[in-house]
């Protein structure tokens, strides 16, 4: 592992107890392990310290750390935002100012400061309801959506990559010329043309893996940096 990020430094240090559990003859081996990994992951219980409603919030905090993008007055759209802590840290860093938009096929509890869609994304109207809740251009589109593992990885990694592929198509709609698109991938060689194109709209792109992603996960995040604008995107 690389260098922590701060963040990962503070909560790792904080917790370091190891709990152990018993196997029931009720229970499954499988369910233990679920057990004994929530229970022990420092993740789980900071952000139940800290109010958050998932894990998944350090996540964005520690792309935050490396790349700087959250901030006041940013108009931000989050895709996949369920249960909603990613919409959380958006609207905290917006320090009550700006816009945060979220859709998610499941139900979100509110979020006070965000506006949040129950609706599938890949269904045909959902791009123009988030629209039409937008005041103006968005600064960053974020979409942490993964389709539900098969347990193939190939498998799995094909179809997030359809969903990075509809989340990318709506941010060179959406995007301020400027803005940043990151999305959730798996890891699996599909997405070389995704990429070829992504390279072609926005002016830095990378990938980082935060350190509050599980070391067993093969999810990585795509980060582009500074839209081309869509006057000139590879579509026109």
């Amino acid at each position: 592992m690389g260098k922590l990020t701060k963040s990962a430094k503070e909560i790792t240090g904080r917790h370091n107890l190891t709990v152990r559990v018993k196997t029931a003859k009720f229970k499954k081996k499988s369910s233990n392990q679920w057990l004994a990994r929530q229970l022990n992951d420092p993740y789980v219980a900071e952000s139940k310290r800290q109010g958050y409603r998932s894990r998944a919030a350090f996540k964005l905090i520690q792309l935050d750390e490396k790349y700087k993008f959250l901030g006041k007055g940013k108009t931000i759209v989050d895709l996949g935002c369920a249960p909603g802590g990613w919409t959380q840290v958006a609207v905290q860093r917006n320090k009550g100012t700006g816009q945060v938009v979220g859709i998610d096929i499941l139900e979100t509890e509110p979020v006070a400061g965000a506006t949040i869609i129950r609706q599938d994304f890949t269904e045909p109207d959902a791009a123009d309801k988030l629209k039409a809740l937008l005041k103006g251009e968005a600064d960053i589109v974020m979409s942490d959506m993964a389709a539900n593992t098969t347990g193939h990885q190939q498998t799995d990694h094909l179809r997030t990559i359809n969903l990075v592929e509809l989340g990318y198509e709506f941010a060179k709609e959406v995007l301020a010329p400027g803005g940043i698109f990151i999305a959730k991938v798996f890891q699996g060689g599909a997405e070389g043309t995704l990429l070829a194109d992504v390279k072609k709209n926005f002016a830095k792109v990378g990938h980082f893996k935060p350190d509050a992603s599980r070391k067993e996960s093969p999810e990585t995040y795509l980060v582009a940096q500074g839209y081309r604008g869509k006057s000139n995107s590879s579509d026109n």
